[in-house]
């Protein structure tokens, strides 16, 4: 079991078992305050992760509710474990199997919603104080898959923008490591996403068409274990390239995959 801290923050990180190309070292599952304590996404439904979330929640006098980033499975698989082991309480998220439909603003204990869409059309960040929880929206390592719904993309580097307008003192990602200087980690996250575009305009101005001759181009950085990820955001790219009337005729869209 990997232990995540915020010095100085009533919050602790701990990582799931559940590591892959996607997934890097595992999901982040956050527990905040105490009396009670908070959890903002359960991860998969794994005997070690859920006695390990179990035990601290227990430490700090029992489960006040469960927040969901997003429905994707590993973030969301154990929240049944969980209420299970330590009995009924709230679950809140923007959709979904929840108790609490959450928005943009909207409080849940002493958590509040942050709508931060990309990833998914869902997904919500969670302020504490002043700490992030960022689930899929900022990684401890690595970059962000955009889902291609409308708008996707540019919604996705507004909530950026917005999360960064906060000023948190750190992120609590759902994968990866705590981030300890959130303003750069955000910057840079604005700045790849942007450069992600021009490195798209540079391919379609030299002629390329196909998605595979796309991927080659803008993507060529990207390890062959996630060139699937890459052409599901390269399809919301070309999404935001064509809503602003930048995408040439003729242009091929990746099929999309399953959701994970």
């Amino acid at each position: 079991m990997v232990r995540l801290e915020l010095p100085g923050h009533d919050i602790v990180g701990i990582r799931a078992d559940n590591p892959g190309p996607l997934t890097l070292g595992g999901t982040n599952s956050w527990v905040a305050g105490r009396g009670p304590a908070w959890l903002v996404d359960p991860g998969p439904s794994l005997p070690g992760h859920v006695d390990a979330l179990a035990a601290e929640i227990g430490r700090r006098g029992g489960l006040g509710g469960i927040a969901l980033t997003h429905d994707h499975r590993d973030h969301a698989e154990a929240v049944g474990a969980i209420l299970a082991r330590l009995g009924a309480a709230p679950t809140a998220g923007a959709r979904g199997q929840v108790t609490v439909r959450l928005a943009d603003g909207h409080a849940f204990g002493p958590l509040e919603a942050i709508a931060t869409p990309g990833h998914s059309p869902d997904h919500l960040a969670y302020g504490f104080g002043s700490i992030v929880l960022s689930g899929d929206a900022v990684l401890g390592e690595g970059s962000v898959m955009i889902s291609p719904d409308p708008g996707a993309l540019s919604d996705y580097l507004d909530g950026l923008r917005r999360l960064r307008e906060r000023r948190p003192t750190a992120i609590g990602p759902g994968h990866g490591p705590a981030i300890l200087d959130p303003d750069a980690r955000l910057a840079a996250y604005i700045a790849h996403r942007l450069d992600r575009e021009q490195r798209l305009l540079a391919a379609l101005a030299s002629g390329r068409r196909t998605a595979a001759e796309l991927l080659d181009d803008a993507w060529a950085d990207v390890p062959q274990g996630l060139r699937p990820a890459a052409a599901v955001t390269l399809a919301a790219h070309l999404d935001k390239l064509r809503d602003e009337g930048r995408l040439p005729e003729g242009v091929e869209r990746p099929a999309e995959p399953a959701s994970s």
